[in-house]
């Protein structure tokens, strides 16, 4: 099998209020609208992320976003309105989550400062 692309999804209860969101979330409009209830935003970091609407499957869903440094993460996220919640630090970096308008959880990781010794 050949792979062109991948594309993580998010479902959402509100194409508008997600649109919001997640266009100050990644600092940029959608790329495109590929079809009616879908918006799309391609090479994110080099992720392709997907927001199509879906009322019953809304606030289910998991995102990971890897940021080099969590206090600017924070700052920047303040700024919009979001609040990072759930904080903790471990071997492998640090970890904190903020939710989107639906409800999907979003978990932002800031890498160790050093790579970690196995």
């Amino acid at each position: 099998m050949q792979i062109q692309g991948i594309y993580a999804t998010l479902a959402t209860a509100s194409m508008d209020r997600a649109e919001k969101f997640y266009t100050q979330l990644f600092d940029r409009e959608p790329d495109d609208r590929p079809m009616e209830g879908l918006i799309q935003w391609r090479n994110v970091a080099g992720a392709n992320i997907q927001i199509f609407y879906d009322r019953e499957k809304a606030g289910s869903g998991r995102l990971t976003i890897v940021v080099p440094k969590m206090d600017e993460a924070r700052r920047s996220l303040e700024g919009v309105g979001a609040k990072l919640t759930g904080e903790t630090e471990g071997d492998y970096g640090r970890i904190a989550q903020l939710a989107d308008p639906d409800g999907n959880r979003i978990t932002l990781a800031e890498p160790p400062s050093k790579p970690f010794d196995s």
